[in-house]
C-alpha cells in the first residue's frame, strides 16, 4: 500500500501516518509513505495533501478556511486521492474514508474501534462536502485522567468534530478529582499540585496541535486571577483579599468581598473603569503569551444573582457592561497585532441582553448560548411560541427551564448580534447519568443539533464528563453525526452504532436501552419527587423485569471473540448491575414510611460503595465521581421529602 504525501507539514504528516497504520492493520501488507512536492497523477497509491495541491479538484467553498472545513476523497481500489482545504480538514477526510470503507470508532481507545476486513479497500469512495456546522467539539468536564483527555482528544476527529475546550488555564480541578481521588472514600487522598495540572495542559494542547484542531481556552477565572486571586475550583474557598483588591469586587449586600467564599463566582464591580482595565490587560497578556489558543473564552463569574449593587452598576444591565468589556478587550488586541478569536457567554444573568452597548467588531467575537437551566426531557424545537422575556431584577433572577423561554432569550441577543455563534451545552453533564438506557438523551441531543440551523446557531461545543460511554455512546456518535450532518438519521445512527459496538446481538442491545429509557422517563428524576415516583411503581417493576431478561443476552456475550465487543458487553453488566440495585431504591422510595429513610440512604451508599469498588474496571468510560454526586443528589432529595 502506498501513500504520497503533498507537503510535509506536522498534521499532514500525521494524517499519512494514521491512514497507513490503519490500513496495514486492516490489510496485513506493509503501508510505505513517501513525500513529494508535486502530485503526479499516475502514481499508483493514495495522495494525501491540501487540496490545493490537486488542480482538477475543487472542494465547496467555505467562508473561513481557518474555522470550516471541507474534505474530497476520490479513492477507488486503493488507488486516488484525500484532501481538505486546510490541515485539519486532511486528517477529517482520511478518517472519513476509512469511516467509509468500515472502520468504527465507538468510544475513545483501543478497545473502542472496529476495523473491517482486507477486502474493504477495493471499495470505491467519493466525496465532496463541507460539515453542516462550523463548531464541532467537546469541553472538558468531570474527573480525568491526562490518558482520558488524549484520548478524547485523539477520537474527536475520527468521528468528524473539530474542536477541544480546556476550561480554566490549568484545569486543575478536572484533573485533581481523579488524581487526588476526590470524594473517593476507599482510596487515600493523594497530592496533586497545581504545576502538574499545567504539564497535563501542555502535553494535550500538544495533541490538538497534532492533530490542527481549533483549541479553546480558559472561560473561568478571568474576575479574581488579574487580581492575584487564584480562581482553581468550585470547591476553593477564600474568605481574605487584600485590601487594595477589595474595592474592584462586586458590592452586594453593602459588602465588597468574595462572593459565598469562592473566587469563581466573586464578580467585579464592572462600572469601575480600573477594574475593567485591570482585567482587559491581563486578557491582552496571556492571549500574547499563547498563541496557540484559537478562541478564547472570557467569561464574567460562574454562579448566579451575584452582580455588583453599587449605584453606577445598578444604572445599566451587566450585559451593558460586558459588552463595554468586550469592546475594550477587542481594542487593546487589535492594537497589539493579535487575532486570537473571543467567545462571549449568554448565560444566567447574562441572558438578559444589553440595552444600550453594542459590539463595535462582530468579527472578533463568537456568541455562545449556555442554557444550563434547560430540560433536557424534550429538544430545542423551532416551532415554539417565544414568549416576552422577563424583567431584569438585579440578583432576584429566577431562570427558565422550558424551551421558549430559553429560546426567548437567544432571540432577544441575537437582535443586537449576528456574528458567529454556537450552543454551549450540557446534554451528558448530569442528564445522562438519570436517563438509564442513554437513549432518550441521545435523541434529544441528535435533534437539538439538527435544529441549529432554524435557530441561527452555527454548531456545539459539548460541555460534558468524557467518560461517558457506559452503557454506551450512542449520544456521542449522534453527536459527532448530526454536527457533520444535520440531515442525518438518529434511527440509522443508533443501528450502525448498537452493530459495531455490540456485534450480532447489537439489535437486542438498541431495543432493550431503548425501552429501559422510555419505562423511567415518566419518573422525571430531572426533578425528583416521590410522589411522581411512586405514581409510576409499575414501570419501576417492569423495568427490574426488562433488565433480568436483559441480563442473559449480556452473559452469553461476556466471552465474546471480539475483545472490542466482549468490553462493550462488560460495560453493558456494569451498568446493569448499578440500575437495578438503583431501581430497587427507588422501589424503596415508594414504600419509604414503612421502610424509613434510614434503610433507604444506607441502600444509596452501598451502592455508592460499590460503585467506586468498580471505578477501575470502567475507568476510560464511566466517571463514578460525576454519577456518585449526580444520583447521590437525586436520592438525598427523595428521601428528605421528595420535592425539589
Amino acid at each position: 500500500m502506498r501513500i504520497i504525501v503533498v507537503g510535509r507539514t506536522r498534521t499532514i504528516q500525521f494524517a499519512a501516518t494514521e491512514l497507513g497504520r490503519y490500513l496495514e492493520t486492516i490489510t496485513g501488507d506493509e503501508a510505505v509513505i513517501e513525500h513529494t512536492l508535486r502530485f503526479d497523477p499516475d502514481d499508483a497509491g493514495i495522495a494525501i495533501g491540501l487540496a490545493n495541491a490537486f488542480p482538477h479538484v475543487a472542494l465547496p467553498e467555505v467562508t473561513d478556511s481557518r474555522f470550516d472545513d471541507a474534505i474530497g476523497i476520490r479513492v477507488d481500489d486503493g488507488v486516488g486521492l484525500i484532501c481538505g482545504n486546510n490541515e485539519r480538514s486532511v486528517l477529517l477526510a482520511v478518517y472519513r474514508y476509512l469511516t467509509e470503507i468500515g472502520c468504527r470508532w465507538f468510544r475513545p481507545g483501543t478497545d473502542g474501534e472496529l476495523l473491517p476486513g482486507a477486502e474493504a479497500v477495493t471499495a470505491a469512495v467519493e466525496i465532496s462536502e463541507t460539515p453542516s456546522y462550523r463548531h464541532r467539539g467537546i469541553c472538558i468536564e468531570g474527573a480525568v485522567s491526562y490518558e482520558n483527555v488524549r484520548d478524547t482528544i485523539d477520537w474527536l476527529p475520527k468521528v468528524g468534530m473539530n474542536s477541544y475546550f480546556i476550561q480554566f488555564r490549568e484545569a486543575y480541578t478536572f484533573f485533581e478529582r481523579w488524581y487526588a481521588h476526590r470524594d473517593n472514600p476507599l482510596a487515600d487522598r493523594g497530592a496533586f499540585s497545581v504545576d502538574e495540572a499545567r504539564a497535563c495542559v501542555e502535553r494535550a494542547v500538544d495533541e490538538i496541535d497534532r492533530r490542527g484542531l481549533l483549541y479553546h481556552a480558559v472561560g473561568h477565572g478571568w474576575t479574581t486571577e488579574p487580581f492575584g486571586i487564584k480562581g482553581l475550583s468550585w470547591d476553593q474557598r477564600v474568605h481574605e483579599v487584600d485590601p487594595t483588591v477589595r474595592e474592584y469586587l462586586a458590592q452586594i449586600g453593602g459588602e465588597r468581598k468574595i462572593f459565598d467564599g469562592i473566587p469563581l463566582n466573586t464578580n467585579l464591580c464592572y462600572s469601575n473603569e480600573e477594574a475593567r482595565r485591570i482585567m482587559v490587560e491581563e486578557i491582552a497578556e496571556y492571549a500574547a503569551a499563547h498563541p496557540r489558543i484559537d478562541v478564547m473564552h472570557v467569561w464574567l463569574a460562574d454562579g448566579s444573582n451575584n452582580q455588583c449593587e453599587c449605584e453606577n452598576c445598578r444604572r445599566s444591565r451587566p450585559a451593558d457592561f460586558y459588552v463595554m468589556l468586550l469592546n475594550e478587550i477587542d481594542e487593546l488586541l487589535s492594537r497589539r497585532g493579535l487575532e486570537t478569536k473571543i467567545v462571549f457567554l449568554i448565560y444566567v444573568d447574562l441572558l438578559w441582553p444589553p440595552e444600550r452597548e453594542r459590539i463595535a467588531n462582530p468579527d472578533r467575537f463568537i456568541l455562545m448560548f449556555a442554557p444550563i437551566t434547560r430540560t433536557y426531557r424534550e429538544p430545542f424545537t423551532t416551532d415554539a411560541e417565544i414568549p416576552d422575556l422577563p424583567a431584569y431584577r438585579r440578583n432576584e433572577l429566577v431562570f427558565p427551564r422550558d424551551v421558549a423561554a430559553n429560546l426567548a432569550f437567544l432571540r432577544a441577543w441575537q437582535s443586537r448580534f449576528s456574528g458567529d455563534s454556537f450552543v454551549f451545552d450540557y446534554h451528558f453533564m448530569w442528564a445522562h447519568v438519570k436517563d438509564p438506557g442513554y437513549t432518550k438523551i441521545a435523541q434529544v441531543l441528535h435533534e437539538d443539533i439538527c435544529n441549529l440551523k432554524r435557530l441561527k446557531l452555527d454548531g456545539y461545543i459539548s460541555c460534558q464528563v468524557q467518560r461517558s460511554f457506559l452503557p454506551h455512546g450512542l449520544g456521542l456518535a449522534a453527536l459527532g453525526s448530526a454536527l457533520w450532518d444535520s440531515e442525518s438519521s438518529f434511527e440509522q445512527c443508533a443501528d450502525d452504532y448498537f452493530r459495531s459496538a455490540f456485534g450480532h446481538d447489537g439489535p437486542l442491545c438498541a431495543e432493550f436501552y431503548r425501552a429501559l429509557s422510555e419505562r423511567v422517563l415518566p419518573l422525571d428524576l430531572e426533578s425528583p419527587s416521590a410522589k411522581t415516583i411512586g405514581a409510576h411503581a409499575e414501570a419501576l417493576s417492569a423495568a427490574l423485569d426488562d433488565i433480568a431478561e436483559f441480563e442473559r443476552v449480556i452473559d452469553r456475550n461476556l466471552s465474546s471473540s471480539s475483545p472490542v465487543h466482549a468490553a462493550s458487553w462488560k460495560h453493558a453488566k456494569l451498568h446493569a448491575t448499578i440500575w437495578r440495585r438503583l431501581i430497587d431504591i427507588l422501589q424503596k422510595v415508594c414504600d419509604r414510611e414503612t421502610i424509613g429513610t434510614t434503610a433507604i440512604s444506607a441502600a444509596w451508599d452501598e451502592l455508592a460503595t460499590w460503585m467506586w469498588q468498580h471505578e477501575q474496571e470502567c475507568r476510560n468510560v464511566f466517571d463514578v465521581h460525576n454519577a456518585v454526586k449526580v444520583l447521590g443528589g437525586t436520592i438525598r432529595t427523595l428521601v428528605n421529602g421528595g420535592e425539589r
